[in-house]
């Protein structure tokens, strides 16, 4: 490949990388969409930092809440909307805000 050639390629590469979405830090997540009902627990939402909320939650796993926070879940206490009712949120975005109420109640 010549020169010129490899270096658009190498452009149009970093260009590629630049554009690729990068999720949202958990907290910035958790206060844009979550907080609305993980702060008061309306509709059963375990509440941010409450340890006994989040114990059998945390026993499930991260990648099971993950998906119960993407798809949505209704259970015997309560109910999540997908992605907190936000469906701009990535996957990559839920996982974060997840994993940020999770360390909350360490």
């Amino acid at each position: 490949m010549n020169r010129k050639l490899m270096s658009i390629a190498m452009i149009g590469g970093l260009f590629a990388i630049a554009a690729a979405p990068v999720a949202a830090s958990g907290e910035a997540v958790f206060n844009k969409t979550c907080k609305m009902c993980h702060l008061p627990g309306l509709a059963g939402a375990p509440k941010l930092g409450d340890k006994a909320d989040w114990a059998a939650r945390g026993e499930k796993g991260i990648d099971a809440l993950v998906q119960r926070a993407i798809k949505g879940f209704k259970g015997t206490r309560g109910m999540m909307p997908p992605k907190g009712g936000n469906p701009s949120l990535s996957d990559a975005d839920v996982r974060a805000a997840v994993q940020y109420m999770l360390d909350s109640a360490k």
